[in-house]
Protein backbone atom coordinates (compact mmCIF):
# COMPACT_ATOMS: atom_id res chain seq x y z
CA UNK A 1 0.00 0.00 0.00
CA UNK A 2 1.90 3.83 -1.08
CA UNK A 3 1.97 5.97 0.87
CA UNK A 4 -1.10 8.75 0.38
CA UNK A 5 -3.11 5.57 -0.48
CA UNK A 6 -2.49 4.27 3.33
CA UNK A 7 -3.03 8.22 4.19
CA UNK A 8 -6.67 8.14 2.57
CA UNK A 9 -7.39 4.92 3.79
CA UNK A 10 -6.85 6.21 7.27
CA UNK A 11 -8.66 9.81 6.92
CA UNK A 12 -11.79 9.08 4.27
CA UNK A 13 -13.89 6.56 6.44
CA UNK A 14 -13.96 9.56 9.22
CA UNK A 15 -14.42 11.89 6.64
CA UNK A 16 -17.19 10.33 4.80
CA UNK A 17 -18.92 9.70 8.24
CA UNK A 18 -19.48 13.72 8.10
CA UNK A 19 -20.48 13.61 4.54
CA UNK A 20 -22.87 10.18 4.37
CA UNK A 21 -23.99 9.79 8.14
CA UNK A 22 -25.85 7.00 7.28
CA UNK A 23 -24.43 3.97 5.21
CA UNK A 24 -24.74 0.15 4.56
CA UNK A 25 -22.70 -2.05 2.78
CA UNK A 26 -24.08 -5.58 1.44
CA UNK A 27 -21.75 -8.76 1.17
CA UNK A 28 -18.44 -6.67 1.82
CA UNK A 29 -15.50 -8.65 0.40
CA UNK A 30 -13.71 -10.31 3.62
CA UNK A 31 -10.19 -10.29 1.34
CA UNK A 32 -7.86 -7.32 1.06
CA UNK A 33 -6.02 -8.36 -1.72
CA UNK A 34 -7.40 -11.35 -4.05
CA UNK A 35 -6.56 -10.48 -7.89
CA UNK A 36 -10.18 -9.08 -8.95
CA UNK A 37 -11.26 -6.58 -10.94
CA UNK A 38 -13.88 -4.61 -9.84
CA UNK A 39 -16.68 -3.06 -12.00
CA UNK A 40 -18.40 -0.22 -10.63
CA UNK A 41 -21.34 2.53 -11.65
CA UNK A 42 -19.62 5.92 -12.17
CA UNK A 43 -22.60 8.51 -10.32
CA UNK A 44 -20.66 11.12 -8.74
CA UNK A 45 -17.12 11.58 -10.37
CA UNK A 46 -14.13 11.90 -8.12
CA UNK A 47 -16.37 10.67 -4.90
CA UNK A 48 -16.44 7.16 -6.41
CA UNK A 49 -13.45 6.20 -5.65
CA UNK A 50 -12.89 7.36 -2.36
CA UNK A 51 -15.95 6.40 -1.15
CA UNK A 52 -15.20 2.62 -2.52
CA UNK A 53 -11.33 2.72 -1.61
CA UNK A 54 -11.91 3.52 1.93
CA UNK A 55 -15.63 1.99 2.65
CA UNK A 56 -15.35 -1.25 1.42
CA UNK A 57 -12.40 -4.11 2.71
CA UNK A 58 -10.22 -4.61 -0.52
CA UNK A 59 -7.15 -2.20 -1.39
CA UNK A 60 -7.47 -1.82 -5.44
CA UNK A 61 -5.58 0.35 -7.70
CA UNK A 62 -7.79 2.82 -9.78
CA UNK A 63 -8.42 3.55 -13.37
CA UNK A 64 -8.34 7.19 -13.98
CA UNK A 65 -8.85 9.24 -16.87
CA UNK A 66 -5.04 9.97 -18.44
CA UNK A 67 -5.48 13.55 -18.87
CA UNK A 68 -5.11 14.58 -15.31
CA UNK A 69 -1.58 12.85 -15.26
CA UNK A 70 -0.34 16.41 -15.49
CA UNK A 71 3.77 15.97 -14.73
CA UNK A 72 2.40 18.01 -11.85
CA UNK A 73 -0.21 15.70 -10.55
CA UNK A 74 1.66 12.20 -11.77
CA UNK A 75 3.78 11.35 -8.80
CA UNK A 76 0.69 11.86 -6.67
CA UNK A 77 -1.78 9.92 -8.71
CA UNK A 78 0.87 7.16 -8.02
CA UNK A 79 1.16 7.44 -5.14
CA UNK A 80 -2.57 7.08 -4.76
CA UNK A 81 -2.73 3.98 -6.50
CA UNK A 82 -4.43 5.79 -9.91
CA UNK A 83 -3.16 4.12 -13.39
CA UNK A 84 -4.74 6.06 -16.86
CA UNK A 85 -7.01 5.30 -18.83
CA UNK A 86 -7.25 6.45 -22.25
CA UNK A 87 -10.26 7.64 -23.95
CA UNK A 88 -11.52 7.93 -27.22
CA UNK A 89 -12.63 11.45 -27.13
CA UNK A 90 -9.37 12.41 -25.73
CA UNK A 91 -7.84 11.78 -29.17
CA UNK A 92 -4.38 10.08 -30.40
CA UNK A 93 -3.73 6.66 -30.55
CA UNK A 94 -6.23 5.36 -27.60
CA UNK A 95 -5.23 2.14 -28.41
CA UNK A 96 -1.42 2.09 -28.08
CA UNK A 97 -1.31 3.64 -24.85
CA UNK A 98 -3.91 1.92 -23.15
CA UNK A 99 -2.27 -1.37 -24.46
CA UNK A 100 1.24 -0.29 -22.02
CA UNK A 101 -1.53 0.64 -19.47
CA UNK A 102 -3.02 -2.92 -19.15
CA UNK A 103 0.18 -4.57 -19.26
CA UNK A 104 0.59 -2.63 -15.97
CA UNK A 105 -3.38 -3.96 -14.74
CA UNK A 106 -1.89 -7.03 -15.63
CA UNK A 107 1.33 -6.98 -13.15
CA UNK A 108 -1.31 -5.56 -10.57
CA UNK A 109 -3.22 -8.65 -11.12
CA UNK A 110 -0.53 -11.00 -10.91
CA UNK A 111 0.96 -10.33 -7.35
CA UNK A 112 -2.60 -10.62 -6.25
CA UNK A 113 -4.02 -7.10 -5.75
CA UNK A 114 -7.16 -5.14 -6.85
CA UNK A 115 -8.41 -3.46 -9.87
CA UNK A 116 -11.65 -0.94 -9.81
CA UNK A 117 -12.69 -0.20 -13.10
CA UNK A 118 -15.80 2.67 -13.43
CA UNK A 119 -17.30 0.16 -16.46
CA UNK A 120 -19.38 3.56 -17.90
CA UNK A 121 -16.70 5.33 -18.68
CA UNK A 122 -17.90 8.76 -17.25
CA UNK A 123 -20.80 10.75 -15.00
CA UNK A 124 -23.69 12.00 -16.09
CA UNK A 125 -23.87 15.93 -15.72
CA UNK A 126 -27.10 15.41 -13.51
CA UNK A 127 -27.33 13.16 -11.08
CA UNK A 128 -29.65 10.28 -12.00
CA UNK A 129 -30.60 6.38 -10.82
CA UNK A 130 -29.87 4.35 -14.04
CA UNK A 131 -26.55 2.25 -15.08
CA UNK A 132 -25.07 3.37 -18.39
CA UNK A 133 -23.91 0.93 -21.17
CA UNK A 134 -20.68 -1.11 -19.35
CA UNK A 135 -17.56 -0.70 -21.64
CA UNK A 136 -15.36 -4.55 -22.51
CA UNK A 137 -12.34 -2.83 -20.86
CA UNK A 138 -12.60 -5.00 -18.04
CA UNK A 139 -13.17 -8.59 -18.69
CA UNK A 140 -10.42 -8.06 -21.74
CA UNK A 141 -7.85 -6.80 -18.91
CA UNK A 142 -8.64 -10.52 -16.96
CA UNK A 143 -8.22 -12.22 -19.58
CA UNK A 144 -5.08 -10.95 -21.01
CA UNK A 145 -3.53 -11.45 -18.07
CA UNK A 146 -4.35 -15.14 -17.66
CA UNK A 147 -2.50 -15.37 -21.29
CA UNK A 148 0.00 -13.78 -20.21
CA UNK A 149 0.56 -15.87 -17.10
CA UNK A 150 -0.10 -19.03 -18.45
CA UNK A 151 -3.84 -19.54 -16.56
CA UNK A 152 -1.70 -20.41 -13.72
CA UNK A 153 -3.77 -18.15 -11.16
CA UNK A 154 -7.50 -17.18 -10.49
CA UNK A 155 -8.19 -14.32 -11.39
CA UNK A 156 -11.76 -12.81 -10.63
CA UNK A 157 -14.24 -10.19 -11.61
CA UNK A 158 -16.74 -8.55 -9.46
CA UNK A 159 -19.74 -5.51 -9.34
CA UNK A 160 -19.71 -2.63 -6.68
CA UNK A 161 -22.66 -0.96 -6.96
CA UNK A 162 -23.20 2.99 -5.07
CA UNK A 163 -25.93 4.16 -4.15
CA UNK A 164 -26.16 7.70 -2.98
CA UNK A 165 -29.17 9.40 -1.71
CA UNK A 166 -27.92 12.53 -3.79
CA UNK A 167 -23.74 12.95 -3.70
CA UNK A 168 -23.48 16.29 -3.77
CA UNK A 169 -25.83 16.93 -0.68
CA UNK A 170 -24.12 16.62 2.90
CA UNK A 171 -26.12 14.03 5.18
CA UNK A 172 -27.25 11.83 2.50
CA UNK A 173 -27.73 8.82 2.61
CA UNK A 174 -25.30 5.45 1.34
CA UNK A 175 -25.37 1.99 0.45
CA UNK A 176 -22.69 -0.02 -1.54
CA UNK A 177 -24.10 -3.12 -2.78
CA UNK A 178 -20.97 -5.99 -3.75
CA UNK A 179 -22.27 -8.54 -6.17
CA UNK A 180 -20.96 -12.25 -6.68
CA UNK A 181 -17.80 -12.49 -7.99
CA UNK A 182 -17.02 -14.51 -11.46
CA UNK A 183 -13.86 -16.65 -12.06
CA UNK A 184 -12.90 -15.80 -15.30
CA UNK A 185 -10.32 -19.20 -15.40
CA UNK A 186 -13.82 -21.05 -15.72
CA UNK A 187 -14.24 -19.98 -19.04
CA UNK A 188 -10.89 -20.51 -20.74
CA UNK A 189 -11.58 -23.04 -23.02
CA UNK A 190 -14.43 -21.05 -24.54
CA UNK A 191 -12.03 -18.12 -24.63
CA UNK A 192 -9.32 -20.23 -26.48
CA UNK A 193 -12.15 -21.03 -29.09
CA UNK A 194 -13.79 -17.50 -29.42
CA UNK A 195 -12.59 -14.43 -27.42
CA UNK A 196 -14.98 -11.63 -28.48
CA UNK A 197 -18.08 -14.07 -27.73
CA UNK A 198 -16.99 -14.70 -24.44
CA UNK A 199 -16.27 -10.61 -23.51
CA UNK A 200 -19.71 -10.23 -24.31
CA UNK A 201 -20.95 -13.04 -22.54
CA UNK A 202 -19.30 -11.74 -19.24
CA UNK A 203 -20.17 -8.38 -20.15
CA UNK A 204 -23.97 -9.04 -20.64
CA UNK A 205 -23.23 -11.12 -16.95
CA UNK A 206 -22.11 -7.77 -15.50
CA UNK A 207 -24.34 -5.89 -16.72
CA UNK A 208 -27.28 -7.44 -15.41
CA UNK A 209 -25.66 -8.09 -11.92
CA UNK A 210 -24.33 -3.94 -11.61
CA UNK A 211 -28.12 -3.42 -12.41
CA UNK A 212 -29.13 -5.62 -9.68
CA UNK A 213 -26.89 -3.55 -7.17
CA UNK A 214 -28.50 -0.50 -7.69
CA UNK A 215 -32.01 1.62 -8.91
CA UNK A 216 -31.86 1.34 -12.38
CA UNK A 217 -34.32 2.72 -14.55
CA UNK A 218 -33.76 2.21 -18.48
CA UNK A 219 -34.86 5.22 -19.75
CA UNK A 220 -32.99 8.27 -18.93
CA UNK A 221 -36.22 10.63 -19.09
CA UNK A 222 -38.39 8.42 -16.69
CA UNK A 223 -35.21 8.62 -14.54
CA UNK A 224 -37.23 11.51 -12.99
CA UNK A 225 -40.61 10.37 -12.97
CA UNK A 226 -39.57 7.06 -10.65
CA UNK A 227 -37.48 10.23 -8.46
CA UNK A 228 -40.52 12.10 -8.32
CA UNK A 229 -42.70 9.01 -7.06
CA UNK A 230 -40.03 8.26 -4.51
CA UNK A 231 -40.28 11.39 -2.61
CA UNK A 232 -43.79 12.06 -2.76
CA UNK A 233 -44.27 8.54 -1.50
CA UNK A 234 -41.41 9.16 0.65
CA UNK A 235 -40.32 5.53 -0.09
CA UNK A 236 -36.93 5.97 -1.05
CA UNK A 237 -33.10 7.52 -0.30
CA UNK A 238 -33.79 11.15 -1.14
CA UNK A 239 -31.88 13.09 1.03
CA UNK A 240 -34.73 15.46 1.60
CA UNK A 241 -37.82 13.72 0.87
CA UNK A 242 -38.30 10.22 2.74
CA UNK A 243 -39.39 8.19 5.81
CA UNK A 244 -36.73 7.86 8.08
CA UNK A 245 -38.89 5.70 10.47
CA UNK A 246 -38.35 3.04 7.62
CA UNK A 247 -35.15 1.58 7.41
CA UNK A 248 -32.37 2.33 4.79
CA UNK A 249 -32.30 -0.93 2.91
CA UNK A 250 -36.29 -1.52 2.67
CA UNK A 251 -36.22 2.01 0.99
CA UNK A 252 -33.53 0.95 -0.89
CA UNK A 253 -35.30 -2.03 -2.09
CA UNK A 254 -38.38 0.17 -2.40
CA UNK A 255 -36.86 2.40 -4.98
CA UNK A 256 -35.40 -0.64 -7.03
CA UNK A 257 -38.32 -2.14 -7.35
CA UNK A 258 -40.50 1.24 -8.41
CA UNK A 259 -37.64 1.37 -10.97
CA UNK A 260 -38.16 -2.36 -12.24
CA UNK A 261 -41.76 -1.75 -12.52
CA UNK A 262 -41.53 1.61 -14.64
CA UNK A 263 -38.82 -0.79 -17.01
CA UNK A 264 -41.96 -2.97 -17.22
CA UNK A 265 -44.26 -0.32 -18.77
CA UNK A 266 -45.90 0.85 -21.58
CA UNK A 267 -44.34 4.30 -21.62
CA UNK A 268 -46.55 5.75 -24.32
CA UNK A 269 -49.67 5.84 -21.75
CA UNK A 270 -51.28 8.30 -22.07
CA UNK A 271 -52.22 8.40 -18.10
CA UNK A 272 -49.01 7.93 -17.14
CA UNK A 273 -47.36 10.27 -19.38
CA UNK A 274 -49.72 12.82 -18.08
CA UNK A 275 -48.76 11.74 -14.69
CA UNK A 276 -45.47 12.22 -15.84
CA UNK A 277 -46.14 16.03 -17.13
CA UNK A 278 -47.72 17.26 -13.89
CA UNK A 279 -45.00 15.65 -11.55
CA UNK A 280 -42.35 17.09 -13.71
CA UNK A 281 -44.51 20.63 -13.27
CA UNK A 282 -44.95 20.33 -9.80
CA UNK A 283 -41.08 19.83 -8.82
CA UNK A 284 -40.05 22.53 -11.30
CA UNK A 285 -42.33 25.07 -9.40
CA UNK A 286 -40.80 23.75 -6.26
CA UNK A 287 -37.46 24.39 -7.78
CA UNK A 288 -38.22 27.69 -8.57
CA UNK A 289 -39.57 28.55 -4.78
CA UNK A 290 -36.11 27.15 -3.55
CA UNK A 291 -38.50 24.10 -1.30
CA UNK A 292 -38.39 20.62 -0.79
CA UNK A 293 -41.65 18.16 -0.97
CA UNK A 294 -41.19 17.83 2.48
CA UNK A 295 -42.23 21.08 3.24
CA UNK A 296 -45.34 20.79 1.30
CA UNK A 297 -46.34 17.24 3.14
CA UNK A 298 -45.76 18.75 6.46
CA UNK A 299 -48.17 21.23 5.46
CA UNK A 300 -50.87 18.90 3.95
CA UNK A 301 -50.15 16.36 6.69
CA UNK A 302 -50.29 19.14 9.32
CA UNK A 303 -46.71 18.10 10.48
CA UNK A 304 -44.62 21.35 11.06
CA UNK A 305 -43.43 20.88 14.36
CA UNK A 306 -41.94 24.36 14.38
CA UNK A 307 -41.46 23.97 18.19
CA UNK A 308 -39.59 20.92 18.03
CA UNK A 309 -37.66 22.59 15.21
CA UNK A 310 -36.88 25.52 17.16
CA UNK A 311 -35.75 23.76 20.29
CA UNK A 312 -33.33 21.74 18.46
CA UNK A 313 -31.91 25.29 17.02
CA UNK A 314 -31.95 26.58 20.41
CA UNK A 315 -30.18 22.97 22.49
CA UNK A 316 -27.69 23.07 19.61
CA UNK A 317 -26.73 26.81 19.40
CA UNK A 318 -23.69 26.79 21.50
CA UNK A 319 -22.10 23.62 19.13
CA UNK A 320 -23.64 25.68 16.19
CA UNK A 321 -21.71 28.83 17.08
CA UNK A 322 -18.06 26.72 17.35
CA UNK A 323 -19.22 25.19 13.89
CA UNK A 324 -19.30 29.17 12.84
CA UNK A 325 -15.54 30.06 14.24
CA UNK A 326 -14.08 26.87 13.37
CA UNK A 327 -16.03 25.92 9.88
CA UNK A 328 -17.40 28.79 8.13
CA UNK A 329 -14.32 31.00 6.88
CA UNK A 330 -12.45 28.09 5.37
CA UNK A 331 -15.76 26.44 3.66
CA UNK A 332 -16.70 29.41 2.14
CA UNK A 333 -13.13 29.89 0.41
CA UNK A 334 -13.36 26.35 -0.73
CA UNK A 335 -16.53 26.34 -2.00
CA UNK A 336 -16.12 29.54 -3.76
CA UNK A 337 -12.69 28.70 -5.39
CA UNK A 338 -14.35 24.82 -6.55
CA UNK A 339 -17.29 26.02 -7.97
CA UNK A 340 -15.33 28.72 -10.01
CA UNK A 341 -12.41 26.17 -11.18
CA UNK A 342 -14.75 23.26 -11.92
CA UNK A 343 -17.32 24.24 -14.29
CA UNK A 344 -19.25 20.56 -14.04
CA UNK A 345 -21.00 20.16 -10.86
CA UNK A 346 -20.44 16.55 -10.47
CA UNK A 347 -16.87 17.08 -9.39
CA UNK A 348 -18.23 19.79 -6.60
CA UNK A 349 -18.83 17.50 -3.78
CA UNK A 350 -15.30 15.39 -3.91
CA UNK A 351 -13.22 18.25 -4.25
CA UNK A 352 -15.04 20.51 -1.70
CA UNK A 353 -15.11 17.28 0.81
CA UNK A 354 -10.80 16.98 -0.03
CA UNK A 355 -10.11 20.33 -0.11
CA UNK A 356 -12.31 21.23 3.01
CA UNK A 357 -10.76 18.51 5.04
CA UNK A 358 -7.31 20.16 4.23
CA UNK A 359 -8.62 23.88 4.96
CA UNK A 360 -10.28 23.17 8.59
CA UNK A 361 -7.60 20.73 9.15
CA UNK A 362 -5.17 23.75 8.88
CA UNK A 363 -7.49 26.65 9.86
CA UNK A 364 -8.41 25.30 13.03
CA UNK A 365 -4.76 24.38 14.44
CA UNK A 366 -3.57 27.93 15.64
CA UNK A 367 -7.31 28.36 16.96
CA UNK A 368 -7.04 25.33 18.66
CA UNK A 369 -3.39 25.67 20.43
CA UNK A 370 -4.91 29.48 21.25
CA UNK A 371 -8.15 27.77 23.09
CA UNK A 372 -5.50 24.84 24.54
CA UNK A 373 -3.50 27.38 26.39
CA UNK A 374 -5.77 29.90 27.29
CA UNK A 375 -8.59 27.92 28.00
CA UNK A 376 -8.89 24.22 28.35
CA UNK A 377 -5.16 24.50 30.17
CA UNK A 378 -6.73 26.72 33.00
CA UNK A 379 -9.64 24.28 33.10
CA UNK A 380 -7.65 21.26 33.46
CA UNK A 381 -6.22 22.46 36.79
CA UNK A 382 -4.64 19.28 38.96
CA UNK A 383 -4.92 17.17 35.36
CA UNK A 384 -2.23 19.42 33.28
CA UNK A 385 -0.75 16.39 32.06
CA UNK A 386 -4.53 15.49 29.92
CA UNK A 387 -4.59 19.01 28.71
CA UNK A 388 -2.99 17.92 25.71
CA UNK A 389 -5.02 14.93 24.97
CA UNK A 390 -8.42 17.13 25.64
CA UNK A 391 -7.38 19.64 23.05
CA UNK A 392 -6.56 16.73 20.58
CA UNK A 393 -9.54 15.61 21.28
CA UNK A 394 -11.40 18.63 20.87
CA UNK A 395 -9.35 19.11 17.49
CA UNK A 396 -11.27 15.65 16.44
CA UNK A 397 -14.73 16.71 16.93
CA UNK A 398 -14.78 19.89 14.90
CA UNK A 399 -15.97 19.45 12.09
CA UNK A 400 -19.09 17.99 13.96
CA UNK A 401 -19.60 21.51 15.18
CA UNK A 402 -20.13 22.33 11.26
CA UNK A 403 -22.42 19.40 10.83
CA UNK A 404 -24.65 21.35 13.66
CA UNK A 405 -24.63 24.60 12.13
CA UNK A 406 -25.41 22.89 8.84
CA UNK A 407 -29.04 21.40 10.09
CA UNK A 408 -29.45 24.16 12.48
CA UNK A 409 -29.83 26.54 9.54
CA UNK A 410 -31.73 23.61 7.88
CA UNK A 411 -33.96 23.62 10.28
CA UNK A 412 -34.08 27.33 10.61
CA UNK A 413 -35.12 27.70 6.52
CA UNK A 414 -37.53 25.17 6.90
CA UNK A 415 -39.74 27.35 9.68
CA UNK A 416 -38.66 30.52 7.37
CA UNK A 417 -40.35 28.44 4.21
CA UNK A 418 -43.57 28.04 6.69
CA UNK A 419 -44.20 31.00 7.65
CA UNK A 420 -42.69 32.78 3.89
CA UNK A 421 -44.83 30.60 1.84
CA UNK A 422 -48.32 30.18 4.08
CA UNK A 423 -50.70 30.92 0.97
CA UNK A 424 -48.91 29.04 -1.49
CA UNK A 425 -47.88 25.88 0.64
CA UNK A 426 -51.93 25.45 0.79
CA UNK A 427 -52.16 25.71 -2.60
CA UNK A 428 -49.64 23.21 -3.21
CA UNK A 429 -50.62 21.14 -0.40
CA UNK A 430 -53.96 20.60 -2.44
CA UNK A 431 -52.12 20.10 -5.73
CA UNK A 432 -49.70 17.87 -4.09
CA UNK A 433 -52.68 15.76 -2.90
CA UNK A 434 -54.43 15.25 -6.02
CA UNK A 435 -51.26 13.98 -7.53
CA UNK A 436 -50.82 11.52 -4.59
CA UNK A 437 -54.34 10.21 -5.46
CA UNK A 438 -53.08 9.57 -9.09
CA UNK A 439 -49.34 7.75 -7.95
CA UNK A 440 -51.80 5.71 -5.46
CA UNK A 441 -53.82 3.91 -8.67
CA UNK A 442 -50.71 2.68 -10.31
CA UNK A 443 -50.52 -0.74 -10.39
CA UNK A 444 -46.92 -0.62 -8.35
CA UNK A 445 -48.86 0.49 -5.53
CA UNK A 446 -52.06 -0.74 -6.09
CA UNK A 447 -51.12 -4.40 -6.12
CA UNK A 448 -48.89 -4.17 -2.66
Amino acid sequence: MRLLYFILYAILPYTLKIYYPKKKITNNPKKYLGRTIYVSNHAASFMDPLVIASQTRPIVFFMTRADIFTPLMKPILWAAHMLPIFRQHDGGDTKGKNKEVFQKCARVLKYGRNLLIFGEGFTDDVFVRRLKPLKKGAPRIGFDTLESIGWSKKIYIATVGINYGDPNVIGSEMIISNGSHICLNDYKEEYLANPNKVVTQIMNLLEKDLQNQLTHVEEYDWAFFHEHVTRMKRIGIDPFDKDTSVPLLQRWENSKSFAKWINEQDLDDEELLALKKDLNSYFSLLKKLRITDTVVYEEAENKQNIGLKWLKIILLLPFSVLGVIHNYLPYKLIKSFVEKSFKRRVFWASVKMLLGVIAIGLWNIPLVMLMHYFIIKPLCVGFENYAWAVSLAYYSIVPWFGVCAYYSRRWYENIQQHKKLKKQLSGLAERRKFLLERINRLSFFTTK
